[in-house]
Formats: structure tokens, sequence, C-alpha cells
């Protein structure tokens, strides 16, 4: 499981006999979850122990229709090439907080996706006058995630 944190920035977990029937993570690990985590760090590694969770929000409204989990998705990639791992992101972790409760409650549109992507870019300190801020993402990151080009046919589509 990855999870982006307001202390540790993207962090990546193990959760061991998490499959096991009487699992503690039981119906606790699923995709968009807003959860408190506890995490043994590794020794060597990035690859940390998840120790127990506990779910604060579990945004079922976002599997409500493909939009909106692939405009979540988006986001969550984004936010994920763009961090470094281990390293504090707490205005980022508030902004895909933000992104993900709104696609909670509202369908996906090329306004929030673009939206989204300004104050990623102005978070960063690339936006440039004048640039979309997609483009500015682009030229610091090298590239945009695959889900980009799909949401916005299917964004289109939808008007």
């Amino acid at each position: 499981m990855h999870w982006c944190t307001h202390e540790n920035g993207i962090v990546k977990t193990v959760a061991k006999g998490a499959r096991r029937p009487k699992s503690p993570f039981r119906g606790k690990l699923d995709l968009f979850y807003l959860c408190e985590v506890e995490i043994h760090p590794a020794r060597k590694g990035d690859l940390h122990i998840l120790k127990d969770l506990s779910i604060e929000r579990p945004r079922l409204g976002l599997r409500v229709n493909y939009l909106r989990t692939l405009a979540a998705s988006y986001f969550i990639k984004l936010i994920e090439q763009i961090a470094e791992p281990g390293t504090p992101l707490p205005e980022l972790a508030d902004l895909l907080d933000r992104g993900l409760n709104y696609l909670e409650e509202n369908d996906a549109d090329t306004r929030a996706v673009l939206h989204f992507e300004k104050q990623l870019a102005a978070e960063l300190g690339i936006i440039e006058p004048g640039v979309d801020p997609h483009r500015c993402i682009l030229n610091v990151s090298g590239k945009l995630p695959p889900q980009r080009e799909e949401l916005f046919e299917r964004c289109r589509g939808k008007n």
C-alpha cells in the first residue's frame, strides 16, 4: 500500500497477514480511504510495515461512476509522480484530500481537473505566467500520468 501522509510524504507499506480471514486489516484496506495509520519503520529500504489503521473516511462516493474513479486515480498518480518518497508534504497531502473529497460529492469535469493541476503547480512553485499548469508539471516531471488523456476524452464526451 502507498500512503500520502502529511508528516512523511509518500510512504510504502506492506500489511503482513492482510489476506488472512481473521486479519485486523479485514475490510480496512481499499482505494481512496482516508486513514490514520501506524507504521513500523523499515530497518533498511523504503518498504515499511503497516501495524494498524483506522478508517476516518472511506470516500465511497468515488466509486459511484468510472469518471470519478478515473479522476481520483489521476490525482493520486500525479502526486505520487511529483513527490519524493519520505519527504514531508503537508500542502500536497491537503490538496489531495480536498481533491478527493470534492470528487466524492461531485462528478469529475475538466474544470475540476484543471483546478487541481493549477493548485498543484502553485504549491510546487513551478507555475509560470501564460503556461498551462499541466505543461509546468510536465516540464518538471518529464511526463504526466496516462489517466489524463482518457479523463479529458471522457469529460469532453460528457458535455
